[in-house]
């Protein structure tokens, strides 16, 4: 019985972030500005008869509480090249909420400015 309530708990809702640091020849991401990681965060949340299990998939929470922390936190200025996806709220897609899962992830280069020469 325990183990089958850990199960649920991880199924239910869960957020990560993954980095990993690049070098700077590696990636070209334009003038004045030198990669340092590539970030990747995904959020997914479950759905149960249409009620949300808590998750809070947004592109608001993928992309400014995850993404951007997590470049900030590694030093970056900014990120580049911002690639987002998120399962679809309305049409067909609502069925998905009778038992289902909604998911937001976001992917992009944290990158530093550097002053011109």
């Amino acid at each position: 019985m325990r183990s089958l309530a850990v199960i649920a708990a991880t199924l239910v809702a869960c957020s990560s972030v993954s980095t990993v640091r690049i070098q700077r020849d590696s990636v070209h991401v334009g003038p004045n500005l030198r990669p340092i990681a590539i970030v990747h965060a995904q959020i997914t949340s479950a759905y149960f008869l249409f009620i949300p299990i808590p998750g809070n998939v947004g592109l608001d929470r993928v992309v400014n509480q995850l993404l951007i922390p997590a470049a900030k936190a590694l030093g970056a200025d900014k990120v580049v090249d911002v690639r987002v996806e998120i399962t679809p709220d309305d049409g067909i897609w609502t069925l998905r909420k009778l038992i289902g899962w909604r998911s937001a992830e976001a992917t992009g280069i944290a990158v530093v400015e550097e002053e011109t020469k």
